[in-house]
């Protein structure tokens, strides 16, 4: 139990700082834009592309990918329905939400928990993946078209690829295929600025809890709670039925991919919540109901199937 609870010890403390140097303003009225940025730029890219250079191809490409898929776009047509067609919500708005019911965290919670639950850290490796080079091009594309009224598809596509997050990723991806393992002098720098992403990213989210509160009078509740319950509950449901009945896995992979799909709303949600100006209250409350929620849920998960 506590080697378990020790992936979320470790995100918590580096989120409450966070909330602390936000209440002491002690970076200053403009903390959180300059950390967005440098996350969004900088860290994060380095960060994907050292995690999937390192990664084995035969991970990558398991069976695991396609049920992730499947539950991952499984919860993103609910909640996309839902907000844009019943609750009239923007394109923009959609989308975060959208994200933040089945984007994972599968790097700073899932890759931790992944060890200590599961005995490996390779785990998330698929779901990496899919959501780096699926999930994030296309996310990309559709915020590139909304917030620059560009809807020419050149224009948008060449942004979509010079994407700093895109094209760590891809790099990423390609050296994995190749088989070229870096060299230290090549892979340390990248690595040293690749640590500093996790932290500067819960940091910035801890400085953007300073001042609200969860589930406040923003008029985005139920966006909120909606996605919540999709991350929380829909989503690892249906990862076990498609695992378990569909692809017919064996125990330990089902057991895998439903842990993989009840991780919480990843942090990179949030980030682009705060890049684009859109939706941040629907992403920052769903990434911390989820953090807390999900802990519970894994629990229960490892019992019943582990």
């Amino acid at each position: 139990m506590l080697d378990t609870l020790t992936g979320f010890v470790v995100v918590g403390v580096a989120i409450a700082l966070g909330w602390i140097l936000g209440r002491i303003d002690l970076l200053g009225p403009h903390a959180r834009h300059v950390l967005s940025r440098l996350t969004f730029f900088v860290l994060s890219p380095c960060l994907l592309f050292v995690v999937l250079a390192q990664a084995d191809v035969h991970t990558l490409f398991s069976a695991l990918l396609p049920v992730s898929a499947i539950a991952a776009v499984a919860v993103f047509i609910v909640y996309a329905v839902v907000a844009r067609f019943v609750w009239r919500r923007g394109v923009a708005e959609t989308l975060i939400g959208t994200l933040s019911a089945g984007q994972v965290n599968s790097n700073n919670i899932g890759i931790p928990l992944s060890l200590y639950l599961l005995g490996s850290a390779a785990y998330p490796a698929p779901v990496i993946l899919l959501q780096l080079l699926v999930f994030t091009p296309v996310t990309m594309a559709i915020f590139e078209a909304v917030t620059s009224g560009q809807r020419r598809a050149i224009p948008i596509l060449r942004r979509t690829v010079t994407n700093p997050i895109v094209v760590g990723s891809v790099l990423g991806v390609l050296v994995s295929l190749s088989g070229i393992r870096l060299p230290p002098i090549a892979l340390d720098p990248l690595q040293l600025i690749a640590d500093a992403c996790v932290p500067v990213l819960l940091i910035s989210y801890g400085i953007s809890l300073h001042g609200q509160r969860i589930l406040g009078p923003s008029g985005r509740r139920r966006d909120i709670l909606l996605a919540s319950a999709l991350k929380l509950a829909a989503m690892p449901l249906v990862a076990w039925v498609v695992a378990a009945f569909v692809f017919h896995l064996s125990p330990h992979d089902v057991l895998i991919v439903t842990v993989l799909a009840a991780l919480p709303t990843a942090q990179n949600v949030f980030n682009y919540a705060q890049r684009f100006d859109v939706g941040e209250t629907i992403a920052r409350d769903t990434v911390f109901l989820t953090t807390v929620g999900c802990v519970p849920v894994l629990l229960l998960i490892v019992t019943l199937l582990g």
